[in-house]
């Protein structure tokens, strides 16, 4: 496969920056916000806190890991400053695992947010 960049003046090939030079791209703003919350992967429960939430995605911090690739359902109570509104706001997200690795003593877990739904209040 050729992958090529259309330039005013000719077609050259794109080549792709080495990984240790690549920039990690955000798709949404991050909010740091440390909020408990319980990760389930439909076998397990995992407590967790919240480091930071996004409208795509969000790490947590556990006592122990998630498998990578795993489907998981949890449900966060944003504080309705953040979202403008005048009260808080309980949001059903489904997801799934994308990077967990170790931090200090805790482990991380970063995760997509493929489905939400704001719960009825």
């Amino acid at each position: 496969m050729n992958l090529t960049s259309k330039s005013k003046s000719s077609l050259s090939p794109v080549v792709p920056e080495p990984a240790h030079s690549q920039q990690e791209v955000r798709c949404a703003v991050r909010f740091p916000l440390a909020l408990p919350v319980v990760v389930s992967t439909g076998k397990e429960e995992h407590a967790a806190i919240t480091v930071n939430v996004s409208a795509s995605g969000v790490l947590f911090e556990m006592d122990s890991p998630l498998r990578v690739g795993s489907d998981i359902h949890f449900s966060l109570r944003m504080p309705g400053a953040v979202l403008g509104t005048s009260h808080d706001v309980l949001v059903h997200c489904q997801g799934r695992v994308v990077r967990c690795s170790i931090s200090k003593t805790r482990f991380q877990a970063a995760a997509t947010i493929d489905e939400y739904q704001f719960a009825e209040q």
